[in-house]
């Protein structure tokens, strides 16, 4: 049945004359939702729109011409989601169900004696709709709107003067910028705290040719260094060891810088093992009262 014959069928035959066309949910010989044209998909949902238009709505023929044109246009949510695909696995489901929500608003609200293309109406209300839940779920606590846009507008801000500067602007700059106070700028500063970040897992790039999925923000971001660690302990350790004689140094840096044991530091120093004990134990009783001592 051609797409003419179609929209001119009854209300009461349009199961049938829809699955004449292939474009039933379930598997056809002549169709499938999931493999038609995008070409053939605009024809057929131009068709299939009117038909809508020309039904009550509540009615059976009602919902199945709109579940039709659900399934049919999935392809532009998958279009649109494609735009935000680097927000992780894990996200990506919930932003195609909002899509999908996008999707179904425009249908309900498309007019087809305006003349647009209902693809050009759809992606608008995807992507809005997408980025409605971004605003109101990527923030940690609540802020108020003035403050979430206030954000968006310091990022390119601060972005338009990098490149101008070629260095982070400061805040007067930014103020002088946007027409605001400096306090302005720090209030909106203060609030973008509250933004939630990207999982460090999450990929930079997506480069689809890569075996490991592109680098992540992980792979970006240093790791700790051991030696800072040891030299924060030495910075403390060293004016305690300088108020022991010079006998108790001598054994704790042959003891742990040399690491010998307690009978060699006895027989280079001609004392005994037990001698060379109390005095280790000694010193380093005193550094421990000092390390005490400044906590």
């Amino acid at each position: 049945m051609s797409s003419r014959q179609l929209s001119e069928a009854p209300p009461s035959d349009l199961a049938l004359s829809a699955r004449a066309a292939g474009v039933r949910g379930e598997p056809s010989r002549v169709l499938r939702l999931d493999k038609i044209a995008a070409r053939d998909a605009r024809e057929l949902s131009k068709v299939l729109l009117g038909r809508l238009q020309s039904l009550e709505e509540g009615t059976a023929d009602y919902q199945y011409v709109r579940h039709t044109l659900i399934e049919m246009n999935q392809s532009l949510v998958r279009f649109v989601v494609r735009r935000f695909r680097n927000r992780g696995d894990g996200q990506m489901q919930d932003i195609t169900q909002v899509g999908m929500i996008g999707l179904i608003k425009a249908i309900d609200r498309f007019d087809l004696t305006r003349g647009v293309v209902f693809s050009s109406f759809a992606i608008p209300y995807i992507e809005g709709e997408i980025k409605r839940y971004f605003r109101d779920s990527t923030w940690a606590v609540h802020v108020p709107r003035r403050l979430q846009e206030l954000r968006t507008e310091l990022a390119k801000a601060k972005e338009c003067l990098s490149n101008d500067l070629e260095r982070d602007p400061t805040v007067r700059e930014l103020a002088d910028h946007l027409d605001l106070t400096a306090g302005e700028v720090e209030e909106g500063r203060v609030a973008a705290n509250a933004y939630i970040v990207n999982p460090i897992d999450t990929p930079t790039v997506v480069d689809e040719d890569a075996s490991d999925g592109g680098r992540s923000y992980a792979d970006t971001i240093g790791g700790d260094d051991p030696a800072i660690s040891l030299f924060d302990n030495l910075h403390t350790l060293a004016p305690l060891l300088q108020q022991l004689d010079q006998r108790e140094r001598t054994i704790i840096e042959m003891r742990f810088g040399q690491e010998l044991t307690q009978v060699r530091i006895g027989e280079r120093l001609g004392i005994s093992q037990m001698h060379v004990s109390r005095l280790l134990a000694r010193a380093l009783g005193k550094v421990r009262t000092g390390l005490l001592t400044d906590a």
